[in-house]
């Protein structure tokens, strides 16, 4: 066979495959035996094999998984993955569609949709090819798992239009291919996945792409991150527009008209959620309008326009065995119940926080009872009560130490606080716990510094501050168990690579106390440098929006430490990076802009530029956009589809531009 003849061939296999391949995997509707669509896929391994140029990245071939991976990369999402915040029961949603309802008016649709248990991910495509495919990670920067995501055969490589966008999906193992899964590591006398979830999540997290192939995984795409090429106006719309792209989407979705119906449907799927063939956790409600969501926005961590309905938690009965005291990074000391293993939710559960001494006498808790374990949130292991009827008089009674478990210092109760807390700055476990935290994903985010190797480090005493960190040496890494050749320089990549982090990931990794990640982000940008803010006096950081008196003492007092002092030295002399690197807000003293010490109010879908690029504009400028119109806002900016916020400038009399004349001030 000639090239062009070949090439033609494999052009017709390959639309062939697809379409079939959809016709299988998403629609469920397959047109051809099995043993039809092998035959296929061989010739066009075959062709592939004899005309190797004839490969493309969108052939159904290029599924099997490719060449084993040193390491995932780190992805930059187009547009941030909030999590959702938590309904758990009717009352929840009432309330929420009441805040909807504040905000935009009565005219509400809501659509629900079944929770899949599984791994959020972000697909990318660029004229309707599939190029990058991530996890969700920190919401910001996820992992690039596009080789295994390759391997789920039904994600569409290439789409039914040559459109280029990022949408949102969460990727799950079906309940046959689970238990199949299970039941070949059984034979191989490994130890079987605890549940589909942490299967589906496992394999999408292998450095072998055939290995994750193997395990038959699934996906239901459920949002487009960037909705300007796609011209729908509802959420609905968009999910319609997906199926048209190719891609599958979950069919049991449901618009009502009010949050009754919201409820009823959540109803429905409470008994009946057993019977799906994949898990689900929950429902989530979204606001069906995209003009309302825009409108209603979002708080640092979750949209404003939809909510997860979380199904009442499973509840058993086990052992308490006996409760460990462990000492955290703030020198509290937490109690936690050591339980006879039982399965709750699908996991097994050995262990449950009992939080404080108050709560332990509060249910009157005792070593050898017989508890009620549930999952908060079906994620958190939580004692609810005791069953003191079947307590046999066996049972020992449990009291708090007056000593450090770990350094034997003397505990404190600090007034106004519940906790027992080690006060000895040179406890082990705070210090242990303090670089646990350091290398966290919110923090310096360093891949392969988990909590085990921290722990081992520190056992070695090769590490006894966070800076000792930065001098881990190639040789000191490989005689720790389980640390090759491999893992060990791609550990010291990810440990240099920390150092251009930006302010705000160190201020938070130094475990300031009351100091979380967006205030640490706050006093980044207000700063510039740690210079600046270690000079800073309590009345310079209460001066500041976010920073109330409590967390300006803990601050001053902080950098007032010696130690600390020494340690930001040997930090900088390590080469981490001591500036914030995004872009900080400009006070309104220091800009002649006509935005400058303005309160602006942005409402409705601005068309040439994002809402978020419009606040990022103005507050470098030393404007401050605010999320709801008030009588201290000085502008209104609304762009197409404004809402109840326009109406308002309107009765109060405020400024109100649209976005022509927004773009002529920016660009003065």
């Amino acid at each position: 066979m000639d090239l062009q003849t070949a090439e033609k061939r494999a052009s017709e296999l390959r639309n062939l495959l697809n379409q079939y391949g959809y016709e299988y995997y998403v629609l469920d509707q397959p047109s051809v035996p099995d043993a039809e669509y092998d035959r296929l896929l061989r010739e066009l391994v075959e062709l592939e094999a004899q005309f190797p140029e004839l490969r493309t990245e969108d052939s159904p071939t290029q599924r099997v998984g490719g060449e084993i991976l040193e390491m995932f990369n780190k992805v930059e999402h187009t547009s941030q993955m909030l999590s959702l915040g938590n309904a758990f029961n009717d009352q929840d949603l009432r309330d929420f569609d009441r805040r909807v309802r504040q905000a935009v008016g009565d005219d509400v649709s809501y659509v629900c949709e079944l929770k899949i248990d599984g791994l959020a991910v972000a697909l990318r495509y660029v004229d309707g090819q599939f190029i990058l495919g991530a996890t969700r990670g920190d919401g910001t920067i996820g992992e690039d798992i596009t080789s295994n995501l390759r391997t789920i055969r039904s994600i569409p490589l290439r789409l039914n239009k040559a459109v280029s966008l990022e949408v949102r999906g969460e990727a799950f193992m079906p309940k046959r291919s689970f238990i199949a899964l299970n039941e070949a590591k059984i034979n191989r006398g490994e130890e079987p996945f605890a549940n589909p979830r942490n299967a589906a999540a496992g394999s999408l997290r292998q450095l072998d792409p055939k290995i994750a192939a193997s395990r038959n995984l699934d996906i239901f795409l459920y949002a487009i991150a960037d909705r300007g090429e796609t011209g729908v106006d509802s959420h609905s719309e968009g999910l319609d527009f997906l199926e048209t792209l190719g891609f599958k989407t979950n069919k049991e979705r449901r618009k009502v008209g009010n949050i009754e119906e919201v409820i009823e449907f959540v109803g429905s799927w409470v008994e009946e959620r057993p019977n799906l063939p994949y898990d689900i956790d929950g429902i989530v409600i979204k606001v069906d309008s995209l003009a309302q969501q825009r409108e209603l926005g979002a708080t640092a961590k979750s949209p404003r326009w939809a909510i997860a309905y979380k199904f009442p938690a499973e509840e058993v009965v086990t052992t308490l065995k006996d409760i460990e005291l462990s000492v955290g990074r703030t020198g509290v000391v937490t109690p936690t119940a050591i339980l006879e293993p039982v399965q709750v939710a699908g996991t097994t559960v050995q262990r449950a926080s009992l939080h404080n001494e108050d709560l332990i006498r509060e249910k009157d808790i005792k070593i050898g009872d017989q508890v009620v374990v549930k999952k908060a949130g079906d994620i958190i292991p939580e004692v609810v009560n005791v069953l003191a009827e079947r307590r046999t008089g066996n049972e020992v009674e449990f009291n708090m130490p007056t000593h450090c478990p770990e350094c034997e210092s003397e505990l404190v109760r600090i007034e106004g606080e519940v906790a027992l807390r080690c006060i000895n700055p040179k406890c082990p476990a705070q210090i242990r716990e303090g670089l646990i935290h350091f290398v966290s994903r919110p923090a310096m985010n360093i891949d392969g510094l988990g909590e085990k190797v921290i722990s081992q480090l520190f056992a070695e005493e090769l590490i006894v501050d966070v800076a000792d960190l930065y001098k881990l040496t190639k040789e000191q890494l490989l005689g720790l168990e389980r640390m090759g050749e491999k893992s060990v320089s791609n550990l010291l990549a990810a440990i240099e690579a920390s150092k251009g982090n930006s302010l705000e990931k160190l201020l938070f990794g130094l475990g300031i106390r009351l100091v979380g990640a967006k205030a640490a982000k706050t006093l980044a940008q207000e700063f510039g440098t740690m210079e600046r803010l270690m000079e800073a006096s309590v009345e310079d950081l209460v001066a500041i929006n976010e920073i109330g008196g409590k967390m300006a003492d803990s601050i001053v007092t902080f950098f007032d430490s010696e130690e600390v002092r020494s340690l930001i030295v040997e930090l900088k002399e390590a080469g981490l990076n001591m500036e914030y690197k995004g872009p900080r807000p400009v006070s309104a003293e220091e800009s002649d802009s006509f935005f400058a010490g303005k309160t602006v109010v942005l409402t409705g879908k601005l068309e040439q530029m994002g809402r978020s690029e419009a606040k990022e504009k103005i507050e470098a400028l030393g404007g401050n956009v605010a999320g709801s119109v008030s009588k201290k806002t000085d502008l209104v900016v609304a762009g197409a589809e404004a809402g109840s916020k326009l109406t308002k400038a309107e009765s109060l009399g405020i400024e109100i531009w649209d976005e022509e004349r927004l773009l002529e001030e920016l660009n003065k």
